[in-house]
Parts: C-alpha cells; structure tokens; sequence
C-alpha cells in the first residue's frame, strides 16, 4: 500500500492515510481496523534506544491505564526494525504496540519525515473515526527533534 507523500504534515479534519506495518513481533497491524475500535494515537519518534525517544515511548508505556480510560490505543512508530523494536521493548520493560516503519512510507505520508537523517520526524496524530468509517485526523502536533510530548495536552484531546 503506498500512500503520497507530503511535504508538509497532515492537517486536522483530513483522512488519515491508511497503512499496515509489523510490530515488534511481526504481527501485521492496520490502522483502519484499529480506529473501528477507538481512536488511535500514532507516537512518531527518530530511533530507538536514543534518550528523548526512550524517555518518551517509557512514559507512554507507564501511563497506558489513562490511555486505555479514553478507550484510545497507543503505538509507536520509528524507522527501525521489528527485531530493534522487539529489544527495545524488551529492555524497557514497553507495553504498547511499536511499529516498523522501515521503508520510510507511512511518515513520509503523515508528512512526517526527516529527510536529512532519513527517520520518522517526532510528532503525535490522534486518529477518530469518521462518519465514513474512515480514520480522520482530529489532532496532530509535530516537534522538534528534543522535543518530547506533552501527555495531558494528548489525553485533553482525546476527551474532546
């Protein structure tokens, strides 16, 4: 599945494109079926195993029960590997789903990519359903590189 690429990040109120890629355990995981069971949070991040990205994806991980209470899912998503992914969840004891974006496709989709490190730019998109059934993008925020979310600010939206 190949979606545009953009040069510029996705905007509020468009569908979200849709993709499928391997987790850390090489199970195929699909945006479109998730958002049928609630709103999906994409938690785009550089690499593994680097100290904003670690401290970020761990505090996820450790407040996953104020994600669930929203009846969100949480994923991560890198240009890593699914066996990095795989160790690195295993290392930081991780409890959401971290998907490969290995080929680059899905962030250079969501607009989404660094070019000149070749990885995932940092940034959050919470993903509802539409009246379509479609995945539409009800908030996004893209950061600098060091810049780590800012958890209530998601959640906030996701009550919205």
């Amino acid at each position: 599945m190949s979606n545009p690429v953009r040069e510029k990040a996705i905007s509020v109120g468009e569908t979200a494109p849709d993709f499928t890629l391997k987790d850390q355990n090489r199970q195929d995981w699909n945006l479109a079926d998730h958002v049928k069971r609630g709103e999906v949070v994409l938690c785009f991040y550089p690499l593994a195993f680097t100290s904003v990205c670690s401290t970020e994806m761990r505090c996820v991980s450790d407040e996953m029960a104020k994600w669930s209470a929203q009846g969100a899912s949480v994923v991560g998503i890198s240009c890593d590997s699914f066996a990095v992914l795989a160790e690195w969840a295993k290392q930081l004891g991780l409890k959401q789903v971290l998907l490969a974006d290995m080929h680059r496709d899905v962030c250079k989709s969501y607009g989404l990519y660094w070019k000149d490190l070749n990885v995932s730019q940092r940034g959050t998109v919470v993903i509802s359903q539409s009246a379509d059934g479609k995945g539409k993008v009800k908030w996004i925020q893209a950061r600098e590189p060091g810049k780590a979310m800012n958890f209530e600010e998601v959640l906030a939206w996701l009550a919205k």
